[in-house]
């Protein structure tokens, strides 16, 4: 019994270790959106940087504490379009929050700990929240999305 819940915590390291890498890309991505916004913009972009800067230092606490080695940083990401306008930035913001909702979808079904099914939700719903707005901003249809997380239907 022991070696399985080893076995699920594993799962559940590796799951949350996709996550840390989709929050890195956000953090860095969000620099990206910020500088194509308008200044009226910029606030929420900053905020939306803030709340993945938030969750990836508690992944990264997570892991430590399990002596798990958290993933670091890129130095740089590519980008999937050219972010010319304010529009393309908030696109981008979008696709940074599709990128962390469906790591968290992962965390969610591979989570063994309830603490971390909770990291998770929060998480998932916070970016999910964001995107709504990214979607609006960006003139996408529909806003919301039924699954978060998951590939559309």
């Amino acid at each position: 019994m022991a070696d399985e819940g080893t076995e699920d915590l594993a799962a559940e390291n590796e799951a949350l270790g996709l996550a840390l890498a989709a929050g890195h890309a956000a953090v860095w991505g969000y620099g990206v959106v910020g500088a194509a916004l308008t200044a009226a913009d910029q606030g929420t972009a900053a905020s939306a940087e803030a709340a993945h800067r938030d969750v990836r230092d508690s992944v990264v606490t997570l892991l430590s504490q399990r002596s798990v080695e958290p993933a670091a940083a890129e130095g740089a990401y590519a980008l999937p379009f050219p972010v010319l306008s304010p529009t393309d930035a908030a696109a981008l913001a979008v696709v940074l929050e599709d990128g962390a909702a469906a790591a968290w979808v992962r965390v969610l079904d591979q989570a063994a700990e309830r603490t971390t099914r909770e990291l998770a939700v929060e998480a998932l719903t916070g970016a999910e929240v964001r995107a709504v707005g990214w979607r609006t901003t960006a003139g996408q249809n529909p806003v919301t999305r039924a699954l978060p997380g998951l590939p559309p239907q």
